[in-house]
Order: C-alpha cells, then structure tokens, then sequence
C-alpha cells in the first residue's frame, strides 16, 4: 500500500469520525434523526409559506389603501363629496 493510499484512507476514516462526532454533537446520531430532520424541513418549509402569505396580503392591503385614497381624491377632485357628505 502506498503512502497517498493510507494517507487517503486515514483521512475519510478521520472525516467520517469527525461527522460521526458532529452528528452526536447535535443530538442526531440516534434513529429518530431523520424523522426529527423531515419535521424541521416541513416546520421550515411552513415557516417560508406564511411568510409569503404575510408579505402577500400586506402588499395586497397597501395596494387597495392606495386604490382607496386615490379614488376618494378623485372623487373630491370632480366634487363628489357634496353628495355624500352634507
């Protein structure tokens, strides 16, 4: 065997080792670790849907604040508002 080979070889032993330690580490070495993983991409996943749809219906509400001024300045500019408010 050469020098590079056992070189090689000490190094993926030593990497695995090292995610082995990690894993551990963060408490996903048991066999629940990939469910618990799955849960925290759907959890995450959810996490990205709501703020979408946050940030969706507050531009959605801005633009119809918006829509609503610029009507009720139309309307007062053509003199509407004599017929509503009197």
């Amino acid at each position: 065997m050469t020098v590079e080979t056992e070189t090689l070889l000490l190094l993926e032993k030593a990497s695995e080792q090292g995610a082995v330690r990690a894993l551990a580490h963060l408490g996903l070495a048991d066999e629940s670790a990939a469910k618990d993983m799955a849960d925290l991409r759907e959890l995450l996943s959810a996490w990205r849907d709501a703020k979408r749809s946050a940030r969706k219906a507050v531009i959605e509400w801005l633009v119809r604040g918006c829509l609503a001024v610029l009507l009720i300045g139309l309307a007062v500019k053509l003199g509407l508002g004599t017929l509503v408010i009197k």
